[in-house]
Order: C-alpha cells, then sequence, then structure tokens
C-alpha cells in the first residue's frame, strides 16, 4: 500500500507538507498545481510552490514531493515539466480534476474532462519531454457532468504514456459532495495496464480499506481526511503493516501546528497564520472536539504573536518522535 497526499489548492503548501509528513505514513506528496499559460515559467515560480526542491525534492523527514502542473497547451506544459524535474521534482503530474469554476474557464483542471483527446496530447507531449526514468502521472475525475465517457478518459491517459492514474471518484458535478463513487473505478481498471490510485471520502482507517476493496485499487490518495485526523496516513498504514500506533493527541496536534512552522513566513501577511490556524480548526472539529473551545479563544485574534501565545498553553511534543527535538 502506497498512501500519497492529495493536491488541495491554497491548503496543502509547503508547511502543510512538512507538517503532515513529519507525522509520517506518506509515500508521496503532490504539490498545489501551477498554472500554466503560455511561457516556462522561471525557477522562482516552480521553488515558491514547492520549496522542497532546494532539500532535494523531499519534505523535512524525506518523503519526496511531485510537481503538479495545470493547463490546456502540451508543448508549454511540456517545457515546464522538463524543468520541473530538471530542478528536482520526483516526476510531473497533470491536473485533470480541478474543479473551480475560474480555472476551468480558461480551460484547465476538470474541464478537459470533455475533451479526451485534449488530455491525451497534453500527457503524450509532456510525456515524451521529460526524461523516461521521471514519472509522469495524472489526476482526473469519472467525468464532467456524469461519468459516460470515463473510459474514453482513462484510455487516453494510458494510450499518451501517463506512468499512473489518480481516479478522484466523484464527477466535477459532483464536486466534493459523499458519497465517492468506488465502485464505478474497477470496470476503468479491466482496462489499465499502469497504476492506479483511489481518491475520494476517506476521513478514517476503516474508510481506507473499504475504498481498497470497493475500487480495487491497493494504492490510495488522502485529502481532506488527512487535514481532520493529522496522523490518518500513520493509523492506515500502521494496521496494513499490522503495527501499533500510538494516536496524536489533542496537545501532539498543536505541538505539530507550531514546529511546522507555519507561522514563521515574513513574506505573508501578520494575519496569515491566525487566518491559517483557524480554517485548519474548521476541518480538525471532525476529530478533535477541542478544537471547537480552541476556535473560540482565537477567533477575534488577528496576529500570529498572538495566536502562537494561545497555542502554546497547549502544545505537548510528541514522544518518541525521531522528526522533532524537544524544544518548540
Amino acid at each position: 500500500m502506497k498512501l500519497v497526499l492529495a493536491p488541495m489548492e491554497g491548503v496543502v503548501d509547503f508547511k502543510m507538507r512538512q507538517l503532515l509528513t513529519d507525522i509520517g505514513g506518506f509515500d508521496l506528496c503532490v504539490t498545489e498545481f501551477i498554472r500554466v499559460v503560455d511561457l516556462t515559467l522561471p525557477r522562482r515560480v516552480f521553488t515558491r510552490y514547492c520549496p522542497e526542491l532546494l532539500n532535494k525534492g523531499k519534505t523535512r523527514s524525506g518523503t519526496p514531493v511531485r510537481i503538479q502542473l495545470l493547463g490546456q497547451v502540451p508543448h508549454v506544459l511540456a517545457a515546464n515539466a522538463r524543468k520541473a524535474v530538471m530542478l528536482g521534482s520526483h516526476g510531473v503530474d497533470l491536473n485533470f480534476g480541478c474543479p473551480a469554476k475560474t480555472v476551468n474557464k480558461s480551460k484547465g483542471g476538470a474541464v478537459l474532462l470533455k475533451e479526451p483527446e485534449q488530455i491525451y496530447q497534453i500527457i503524450k507531449a509532456v510525456r515524451e519531454a521529460v526524461p523516461q526514468e521521471h514519472v509522469v502521472s495524472a489526476k482526473i475525475r469519472l467525468g464532467f457532468d456524469d461519468d459516460s465517457n470515463s473510459t474514453e478518459i482513462v484510455d487516453a491517459v494510458q494510450s499518451a504514456g501517463a506512468s499512473s492514474l489518480a481516479i478522484h471518484a466523484r464527477t466535477k458535478r459532483d464536486g466534493y459532495k459523499p458519497p465517492a463513487y468506488w465502485e464505478k473505478i474497477p470496470p476503468l481498471l479491466a482496462r489499465l495496464r499502469i497504476p492506479v490510485i483511489a481518491n475520494g471520502e476517506i476521513w478514517q482507517v476503516e474508510d481506507a480499506f473499504v475504498c481498497q476493496q470497493r475500487s480495487g485499487c491497493q494504492d490510495l490518495m488522502i485529502g481532506r481526511g488527512a487535514l481532520a485526523m493529522p496522523d490518518l496516513a500513520a493509523k492506515i498504514k500502521a494496521k496494513f503493516l499490522n503495527n501499533h500506533h500510538q494516536a496524536l493527541s489533542w496537545e501532539n496536534v498543536i505541538y505539530h501546528i507550531l514546529h511546522s512552522s507555519m507561522h514563521q513566513d515574513p513574506s505573508v501577511s501578520e494575519k496569515y497564520f491566525s487566518a491559517r490556524t483557524k480554517q485548519w480548526l474548521g476541518y480538525l472539529k471532525r476529530q478533535y472536539p477541542q478544537a471547537h473551545l480552541l476556535f473560540d479563544e482565537i477567533k477575534t485574534l488577528k496576529y500570529k504573536d498572538d495566536v502562537i501565545t494561545v497555542l502554546e498553553k497547549y502544545a505537548k511534543c510528541p514522544s518518541l518522535d525521531s522528526n522533532h527535538d524537544n524544544d518548540l
């Protein structure tokens, strides 16, 4: 079983990847998408989205990171993909699943599910541009309005030469509304000879194994579930390997928020850390009742130092955690 941290725009950035992979369980991270229009982007854009490039393309704990690109012009995407791996990305991922209206209006993301031939041309151009030793993966949904052309989509992905495919088991129209239709993946698997990763609605350890059973996929991609339960991947992996896992206490979660250095970013507003912490508490409320109380305690605070002062009251370093020292 391989577990992949899903790309989530505006949420799973460098600091969040660092935090979640410190906790463990993930085998690979995929970045937020980098929007490609008509130019080969400069190095600084790649390192802004993926600072891990400065660490051999890995997070602090050693988890490989793959850059995701989003666009619609094959040769431009190809040039940027080639640059991404040259800079140290562990392969390149292509986004055909983003449901955002602004992205779809500019012919990026999920809207391309309407045009399997364009998907084919994009993947083919990228595969030809990227050295064979590097993975070219794609992320799709089952379709746009419905899943009537899902077989045509996956055929395009495979015949274009993709190394692997992640399937978010919903259509663009479905958005993020439950359920995820894992049972619609096996008929597609029957057509494919490349590895397939199932994605969607994995919130608990049990969900992961039900997803495996219904989808026929051994490997899984986890997004929002990891935000609600930061050690979800570690719990899943431990159960799969029949190992013991000590669940993170609420105090441990707070420690990880601080140790991730989410508050140490001079390039963003003083209010960024406060907003970011409140956003994350919205997910943590699903698993930790204490998140409701903490949100109430910081909801009027705007500046990072004020929020940090509150968090430090509750933070506790996880015991036997080799990724951390004992100091905040």
